[in-house]
């Protein structure tokens, strides 16, 4: 196998699955920003509930263990024999999942005095996975009704000091894609938290009144009101940048009970006012933007600059379109600055340019503007063609009962960040960085395993199994092998990551290896006993440094 620093020595690869985009006009050709490892939607990055940034000792009353309470939290998990990996390769076959994944904006504008600016666009809860309809089936078995089984929340603020009055609780609707959909529309944050950055915090339960588990959103900006001036690299992080997600939302006459949402309803683009989409928008090479393939350019979105916004979801894209800013419902030409937070935009179409992008009622539309009489840099818009753009997060927990005898909340979950290999050969150690780990945790490479150390609550030693253990007896690889990390509590739960690990061959067999392959079956039988005996004292050692 290739080496990483040393010829021989086996290359370990990590890598996250990332969610293709599709454009309507054709293939793209990405750039360097999509050869990133991880993908920020599907990487949940959540915190410790002791942490001081958030200053949070209590979730909605109820209290997350503290590092000092990990062993009697270990104690409290039964290990259950059926987690094997037969059990543990069906579960990989056909994973009947429970996922939660939250979305919202990643600013908030502060409310002052009496007013209340609740967040725009409210933060969205959906659920999906099998593992849903299992667990109904499951309490069905036991003569439980369905109210018992029917999901409700309660999302707030992660303040020491909330109430359950301050909260939105959450009425889930079923959805014709199977998730089910909730929105919290009565959040904001006043002017006595002076935090800068703040978490929404999602409590899910079930009608029976048990609890499943608390749930973590990113990190939300807090500001004062939209920055009027021109953006420079100090607050590069109130810039919209290429390939970040976005929303976009209208409000006629500015009111907010007329607020409209630019969504992808069943393939095509809507005006909604109950669900918002997120769009990831790119910045398009201008000269190449009219052609079937265009390339993807780096940099942050400025006006003038030509873009393409595509669903997250569906992959659904709208045409090529010049980004203008808008000041006292007119499109000025002649501006390119960066586009801010909460910014109010128009959208020309790039292969017409008298046609905007509007709104009528719930429909989208082509709105032919007029030029200025006074200024010939700027063209009247109506009120459907101005909307206020904003960045948007979104994080998603994957987890599994299904081998599991959970009595009581899944969390707290944690969260894998990052990983780095240590050694190689027949030795290699993986190094797992993340939130809220324990020692009730194992890594496991797809149904195998790993000998496990904990070391703090934000990272994991484990030795990497030997991949004859995927291959059979065949040493010596010709195609990589891949396996996903998952980590599996002591109790059966699953914790699925977004990570996977892959082993890479050598072009060339060493000619060790050709030794190696032309000795007997005894031969290989003392070899992988001195490898196992050698890996696991290796390990022990390291354990003991």
């Amino acid at each position: 196998m290739h080496g990483v620093a040393t010829k021989g020595l086996p290359l370990f690869r990590f890598s996250t699955a990332t969610r293709p985009c599709r454009a309507s006009s054709g293939r793209q050709k990405l750039g360097k920003r999509g050869e990133k490892i991880t993908d920020s939607l599907d990487t949940a990055h959540t915190y410790q509930p002791w942490d001081s940034l958030t200053h949070l000792a209590t979730v909605l009353g109820r209290t997350e263990p503290r590092p000092s309470e990990w062993n009697r939290l270990d104690q409290s998990f039964s290990p259950l024999p059926r987690v094997t990996r037969e059990s543990v390769r069906q579960y990989l076959q056909f994973p009947p999942d429970q996922s939660v994944r939250i979305l919202h904006a990643k600013v908030a504008q502060k409310s002052y005095g009496n007013e209340k600016r609740f967040f725009c666009p409210p933060p969205c809860v959906y659920i999906s996975g099998s593992g849903w309809k299992l667990k109904q089936d499951v309490l069905n078995a036991t003569g439980a009704g369905d109210s018992c089984y029917r999901l409700y929340g309660y999302m707030g603020l992660d303040s020491s000091c909330v109430t359950q009055a301050d909260t939105s609780k959450l009425a889930f609707e079923d959805q014709p894609d199977a998730r089910m959909f909730a929105c919290a529309k009565s959040l904001y944050i006043s002017d006595t938290d002076k935090r800068k950055h703040f978490r929404l915090v999602l409590k899910l339960f079930l009608g029976n009144g048990q609890e499943i588990g608390s749930f973590l959103s990113k990190l939300i900006k807090v500001i004062s009101k939209p920055s009027q001036k021109r953006q420079s690299m100090k607050n590069a992080d109130l810039c919209i940048s290429t390939g970040s997600r976005v929303a976009l939302f209208n409000r006629l006459r500015s009111q907010t009970v007329s607020t409209r949402y630019l969504a992808v309803e069943r393939g095509a683009f809507v005006a909604s006012a109950r669900q918002w989409t997120a769009f990831t928008v790119t910045l398009v090479d201008n000269q190449h933007a009219d052609s079937e393939e265009f390339t993807v350019c780096e940099g942050f979105i400025c006006y003038g600059c030509v873009v393409q916004l595509v669903c997250t979801d569906s992959g659904v894209a709208l045409p090529p379109m010049v980004i203008r800013k808008v000041n006292k419902q007119h499109a000025i030409l002649d501006v390119d600055e960066p586009v801010s937070q909460l910014h109010k935009c128009a959208f020309q179409f790039k292969d017409n340019s008298q046609m905007y992008l509007c709104l009528s009622n719930e429909r989208i539309i082509q709105y032919q503007v007029s030029s200025s009489l006074r200024e010939q840099s700027r063209e009247v818009l109506n009120d459907g063609s101005c909307w206020t753009i904003i960045g948007t997060e979104a994080v998603e927990y994957t987890f599994c009962e299904g081998l599991a005898c959970v009595q009581g909340a899944i969390s707290p979950i944690p969260v894998i960040t990052g990983l780095e290999v240590n050694g190689g050969g027949h030795v290699a150690m993986l190094e797992v960085n993340g939130e809220n780990f324990g020692p009730h945790l194992k890594v496991w490479f797809g149904n195998v395993e790993a000998e496990t150390m904990f070391r703090s609550p934000k990272s994991m030693l484990c030795v990497v199994p030997d991949v004859s253990v995927f291959s059979g007896e065949w040493r010596w690889l010709r195609h990589p092998i891949t396996v996903p990390l998952s980590l599996i509590r002591l109790d059966g739960l699953i914790y699925r990551s977004t990570f996977s690990f892959t082993y890479t061959p050598e072009h060339n067999t060493p000619p060790q290896a050709r030794g190696a392959l032309q000795n007997a079956p005894e031969s290989d039988t003392l070899i992988d006993f001195i490898h196992q005996e050698f890996t696991r004292t290796n390990f022990h050692l390291f354990m003991q440094n």
